[in-house]
């Protein structure tokens, strides 16, 4: 069976990426270390997850950073996770709205995200 492993998301500032994604989305670390040119190779994921993130940025593709990345997030109950992360300090575009009847989404997750 094939899976995804990971989805790169481009950074700027590693360690502030990190503590975003494990102290704001309680992502857990599964791998943090030296990757060179003065870089880390850093992987986080939810707890019991497959699919983990990597905190990167090759050298030269600095213009990815911001940009536009498609990700899909999914939870059990859209308004307790908008609740939750938001008292946690995490900041919106706007609210969860209603999109094509049953689903619900964030326009955008947050607006600290793009520019680490």
């Amino acid at each position: 069976m094939l899976k995804i492993k990971f989805c790169t998301i481009p950074v700027t500032d590693q360690e502030r990426a990190l503590q975003f994604y494990t102290e704001k989305l309680g992502c857990e670390v599964l791998t943090d270390q030296p990757f060179g040119n003065g870089t880390r190779w850093i992987e986080v994921a939810w707890p019991e997850r497959e699919t983990a993130f990597v905190l990167f940025t090759p050298p030269g593709m600095d213009d990815r950073i911001g940009g536009f990345s498609m990700a899909s997030l999914s939870t059990d109950n859209i308004e307790d996770t908008y609740s939750h992360l938001g008292s946690k300090g995490v900041e919106f575009v706007e609210p969860p709205r209603v999109n094509l009847g049953a689903y619900k989404q964030f326009s955008r997750i947050v607006k600290e995200t793009p520019s680490f």
